[in-house]
């Protein structure tokens, strides 16, 4: 299968972002994965995270995996629901912070990933590294670039499997700001599992 892996740029005043990390570990032990960072800028116009992806999701994918940070979580999180709502107390890098917006004016409510969800969060779990499903993406950049994935997908008729993980931030971050962390190596290990075991194919179930 052909695998996209995205990750973000650092955001929010760190200067690490875990995804970045684990997509470059990826990248080197995993050359049959692409991968690529995006901004973390919302919207659609130049610099933005979409104006990045957008171009690479023609590309014949069978599969695009979107990693993100949270400062919450205690797991790796596989999500299955991203919503059609812009509403963040946090800036993106540019400054912007949108409150009350569509993500894709007239588009649906939701859309649902069309990864095998509960496949990646066994994956995960099979090596050691706590993981679960979540009915949450947010409504910050992550959820967008989720929802506006699987709805750019989805009107072009594709057939391309699209999901969310999200994973913890880093212990050096944690001590910073405080929170939940995991170390990047078994972020690392859960992320390559999951992606391993999506590229195994056919007895793909979607949630």
């Amino acid at each position: 299968m052909r695998i996209l892996l995205t990750a973000f740029e650092p955001f929010g005043g760190s200067d690490r972002n875990p995804t970045m990390e684990i997509a470059r570990s990826i990248d080197a032990s995993m050359p049959s994965i692409a991968t690529a960072i995006l901004p973390v800028v919302t919207g659609t116009g130049p610099g933005s995270a979409w104006a990045v992806l957008r171009p690479i999701l023609d590309e014949p994918w069978d599969a695009v995996v979107h990693l993100g940070e949270s400062a919450k979580a205690t797991a790796i999180i596989v999500e299955r629901v991203a919503v059609n709502l812009r509403d963040s107390s946090v800036a993106d890098n540019t400054g912007s912070m949108l409150r009350d917006a569509p993500v894709v004016d007239g588009g649906p409510a939701a859309h649902f990933s069309t990864l095998p969800v509960r496949e990646l969060v066994e994956a995960s779990m099979a090596i050691g590294v706590p993981s679960a499903l979540s009915l949450s993406a947010g409504t910050f950049l992550c959820n967008e670039t989720m929802y506006r994935t699987l709805d750019a997908l989805h009107g072009a008729g594709r057939s391309t499997l699209a999901g969310f993980v999200h994973v913890p931030q880093l212990p050096e971050q944690a001590a910073v700001r405080g929170g939940p962390s995991m170390e990047v190596d078994a972020m690392v290990r859960a992320v390559g599992s999951m992606l391993r075991r999506l590229g195994e194919g056919p007895r793909l179930v979607h949630a």
